[in-house]
């Protein structure tokens, strides 16, 4: 069911010197910040060749970030996203043998515009999985 390792996730109290870090230090080509509100976070990508590592921080007080970063102070890897080719085929798959996903149950936009859902992670050995929709 599931494609190429799409990205990790790594949760960061402060992506503006998160991603000073990673282009300062590492060499990255660091994208631009986007706001996900709807998500309620700030994501910035990093494109590594054969995968991306995303950046997220926290937007507003209800993120599910900030509970994350509370547990977390220095931040920490938050999920790994990988792809699929039919987003609902695979959530009625996976919840035919049982695994929860996340949240109502229904796909919503992601970062790049692909639909996404989170399956919850003590069905996956305490990893947040995010699978992502991506075709062709």
């Amino acid at each position: 069911m599931i494609g190429r390792l799409n990205h990790v996730a790594i949760a960061v109290p402060d992506l503006a010197a998160a991603s000073a870090k990673y282009r300062e230090q590492l060499g990255a080509n660091v994208g631009a910040p986007q706001a996900l509100p709807e998500h309620g976070v700030t994501v910035v990508f990093i494109d590594t060749g054969n995968s991306k590592i995303e950046l997220l921080e926290a937007l507003g007080e209800n993120s599910p970030i900030a509970g994350f970063i509370e547990k977390n102070p220095a931040g920490g890897v938050h999920h790994l996203c990988f792809e699929v080719g039919d987003i609902a085929q695979a959530v009625e798959q996976l919840q035919a043998t049982g695994a929860r996903v996340l949240g109502d149950g229904r796909a919503r936009i992601g970062a790049h515009g692909n639909p996404v859902v989170f399956l919850h992670p003590k069905d996956f050995h305490g990893a947040l999985i995010e699978l992502e929709e991506v075709r062709g």
